[in-house]
């Protein structure tokens, strides 16, 4: 019936945790059913049941450079392995990134 107006729902299954970060607000919702509902090239996602509760904010992960890259670094740019790390974690992790940067500041 809702195919004849042109609106496709499809179920994707059971998702174990949903997190919805609005201004200053995080929602958190677990072990609900997630819809998909399409009407020509929007997509509307419903999530039913679930367990709801708030929370802070959610922190990202900090990248921490592993001792092997740190001395690679520093020994390919010159530097301290200090100054090596911190331009590993300048540059998430990417090795030529970070010997780059490096480089181009001795200059």
């Amino acid at each position: 019936m809702l195919g004849n107006l042109g609106l496709d729902v499809k179920e994707l299954g059971r998702a174990s945790r949903i997190v919805i970060e609005l201004n200053g607000r995080t929602i958190i919702v677990e072990n609900a059913n997630v819809f998909e509902m399409r009407v020509e090239n929007e997509s509307i996602f419903q999530i039913v049941g679930g367990e709801v509760s708030e929370g802070g904010k959610i922190e990202e992960e900090r990248y921490e450079p592993s001792s092997e890259d740190v001395m690679l670094v520093a020994a390919q740019a010159g530097v301290s392995e200090e100054e090596a790390k911190s331009a590993l974690i300048e540059a998430n992790g990417d090795l030529a990134k970070a010997i780059l940067l490096l480089k181009s500041r001795k200059v």
